[in-house]
């Protein structure tokens, strides 16, 4: 109850820019470092939800900053839109870096991302900074995020509908479905964009939506109940397609998400894991 409560508040303070910083590029990276640091699955979910908090904050208050000054020195637009973008630019690393090492602090996991490893890796890639800016940096993600930083992520919502399921008497293998949960979790990260368009299509029932259409299905895209009741029956039908109705029913029970809106979702995922259009 408190994380679909949790879900909800979130869905309706949602900012326009949400989903903006979870390109594939960025998830992409940020996946792979956190298994250079070895780093377990949650640290690599609430760093990329990290980094997306706080650019969205961060550049909201830069433009609050810049039309003020915009006021006050009657600047033209275009040299103040050019000095925001550079700052963004310029810090974007630094700042992806600082997350991962927040997210790694937050999972409570013995392998902390430390000073002299951050450096080190910023260093190889021609970063000049020091442990002072890198500290820096860290304060500046949590002053922005209000120090409010253990974010929820899809994982946690599927581990818990996973242990709620176990509970009501659905007789599944935990472990390889776990598993299973976790790549498809994974993938849905790394191609966001595809299934969630191939998703929007199927509810319009219109291969071409309109802007309007785009801008609604924000709610839907950013929806982590959504996701990890999608990801819970695509796994269960991809391992025990034999147990996947009565999962659905249990997932709409649990949830209130209805069975075909499940569907929907794990269709969307599967076409782009198999890279068929068969139904």
């Amino acid at each position: 109850i408190h994380l679909a409560t949790e879900n909800e508040r979130y869905l309706t303070e949602l900012p326009d820019q949400a989903g903006c910083f979870k390109e594939t590029q960025i998830v992409e990276f940020i996946f792979l470092l956190s298994e250079k640091w070895h780093l377990d699955q949650l640290a690599r979910y609430q760093a990329v939800e990290l980094l997306e908090r706080f650019m969205i904050k961060q550049i909201e208050q830069i433009c609050e900053s810049s039309r003020e000054n915009v006021k006050s020195h009657e600047q033209g637009q275009g040299s103040s839109w050019s000095s925001l973008k550079d700052q963004i630019y310029d810090t974007f690393v630094l700042r992806l870096v600082s997350c991962i090492q927040l997210a790694s602090k937050l999972s409570l996991h013995y392998n902390i991302v430390n000073t002299d490893t951050a450096l080190k890796f910023l260093q190889s890639l021609k970063y000049s900074y020091t442990k002072q800016e890198l500290l820096e940096s860290e304060l500046a993600v949590l002053k922005t995020l209000d120090f409010q930083i253990n974010v929820p992520t899809p994982l946690a919502y599927v581990e818990l509908l996973l242990e709620v399921l176990g509970h009501n008497g659905c007789l599944l293998p935990a472990k390889p479905l776990h598993q299973m949960c976790i790549q498809l979790l994974d993938f849905s990260y790394l191609t966001r964009n595809t299934i969630y368009d191939t998703l929007l299509k199927i509810a319009i029932e219109n291969p071409t939506p309109s802007k309007l259409q785009v801008a609604k299905f924000l709610t839907v895209k950013e929806d982590f109940m959504l996701l990890a009741v999608g990801i819970i029956s695509t796994s269960v039908f991809i391992l025990n397609p034999g147990h996947w109705k009565q999962v659905v029913e249990h997932l709409n029970c649990i949830t209130g998400i209805t069975s075909q809106s499940i569907s929907e979702f794990s269709y969307a995922m599967l076409k782009h894991i198999v890279g068929s259009t068969a139904p």
